[in-house]
C-alpha cells in the first residue's frame, strides 16, 4: 500500500472524522505530505480541529485507533483477511461513483473487484418488512434483468435488499452489497452468513475502515453510495418515510434512473412507490420497463 494511501486510512480511523475534515487537509496539502508521523497531533494540527475533540495521546486507552502502531498492525491485516482498501484517486475506483456530492474518499471492499468496473448497475432497495408482491415481483423480474447483464446493487439489510441479493445470485447474476459499519461488523448479524457467501464469489463494500462498528448515521449515509455507483434506482416497496426513499432521492439529485413498483393503495410498503410515480418516477410493471430506459 502506498504512503498517501496509508495516510488516508489513518486520517478516516480518526474518531468524528467528518468528509469535509478531509476535504480541508486535501484542499490544502493534496499529498498528504504534512502527516509526516500519523500521529494525532499532526492531525488536529493540520486539521485545526477543537480542543474538546482532541483528548489525543497514544497513552490514552480510551482511543485505542489513534495509537499508531494499532493502526498500522489494522491496515498491515488488510492483505491477510483478503481486504482491498481502493482511494478516490485509483483507477479502479468506480467511475459513476466519483460524480456524486461527497463520493467516499476510500471503499474498502471484499470479494470480484471486477465487478466495481462491470456495467451497467441497478440499485434494488425497498423495505426491510418485503411482502409476499414485493418477492413476487423480484422472482418475475430479476431471471431478465440478470440475462441482460445488469449487475444488482443493494444495501444487504433485512427484506428486500436481501431478497434482491439472493435472486441475483440465484438467477446467476452478479450483486454488490454497500452496508454501514466496517467488513468486519456485518448487520444485521442474520446476513452475516449471506455477506460471507457474497464476499467469496460476489462483493462487498464500504467506506469506513473495516473495525468500524455501525453507526446509526452510517445507514443513510451508504445510501449515496447505492446509488451513487448505479446507473438507476429501483426501489420495490417502501413506506412513506423509509431509507429506501432517501436512496430515491439521491439517485435523483445525481440525475439518475427512477424506476418504482407500483401496489395496493391499501399496503402502506406501497404508498412510498406510489407517490414516487406520482412524483415522475418510471412505473415499472416488466423487466422491460427497467431495460428499455437504461437502453438494453
Amino acid at each position: 500500500m502506498d504512503d498517501f494511501k496509508e495516510k488516508l486510512i489513518t486520517l478516516m480511523s480518526y474518531p468524528g472524522m467528518s468528509w469535509n475534515s478531509v476535504f480541508r487537509l486535501l484542499k490544502k496539502d493534496p499529498s498528504l505530505q504534512s502527516l509526516k508521523d500519523y500521529m494525532p497531533q499532526s492531525f488536529q494540527q493540520n486539521l485545526f480541529l477543537p480542543k474538546a475533540n482532541t483528548n489525543l495521546t497514544t497513552e490514552n486507552p480510551s482511543i485505542p485507533a489513534l495509537q499508531t502502531e494499532i493502526i498500522h498492525e489494522n491496515i498491515r491485516q488488510f492483505k491477510n483477511n483478503g481486504i482491498e482498501a481502493i482511494s478516490i484517486l485509483d483507477k479502479n475506483y468506480p467511475a459513476l461513483l466519483k460524480e456524486i456530492y461527497q463520493p467516499p474518499w476510500v471503499l474498502f471492499v471484499k470479494g470480484n473487484l471486477n465487478l466495481l468496473d462491470k456495467q451497467p448497475k441497478l440499485a434494488v432497495v425497498g423495505s426491510r418488512q418485503a411482502t409476499q408482491y414485493g418477492k413476487n415481483a423480484i422472482s418475475l423480474m430479476f431471471p431478465r434483468l440478470v440475462e441482460k447483464g445488469l449487475v444488482i446493487v443493494s444495501g444487504l439489510a433485512t427484506g428486500i435488499d436481501t431478497l434482491a441479493h439472493e435472486y441475483a445470485m440465484k438467477n446467476g447474476g452478479n450483486t454488490i452489497a454497500v452496508i454501514a459499519g466496517g467488513l468486519y461488523h456485518v448487520y444485521p448479524k442474520e446476513n452475516a452468513e449471506l455477506a460471507r457467501e457474497m464476499m467469496k464469489t460476489q462483493l462487498v463494500v464500504s467506506e469506513y475502515p473495516p473495525d468500524t462498528k455501525p453507526m446509526r448515521w452510517h445507514f443513510p449515509a451508504r445510501n449515496r453510495i447505492i446509488s451513487g455507483m448505479s446507473n438507476g434506482t429501483f426501489i420495490i416497496e417502501a413506506k412513506r418515510k423509509s431509507g429506501s426513499l432517501i436512496t430515491a432521492n439521491y439517485a435523483v439529485n445525481e440525475g439518475r434512473e427512477v424506476f418504482s413498483l407500483p401496489g395496493s393503495i391499501f399496503n402502506p410498503s406501497s404508498l412510498g412507490t406510489n407517490d414516487l410515480i406520482k412524483q415522475g418516477a418510471k412505473l415499472v410493471m416488466s423487466s422491460e420497463d427497467i431495460l428499455e430506459e437504461l437502453r438494453l
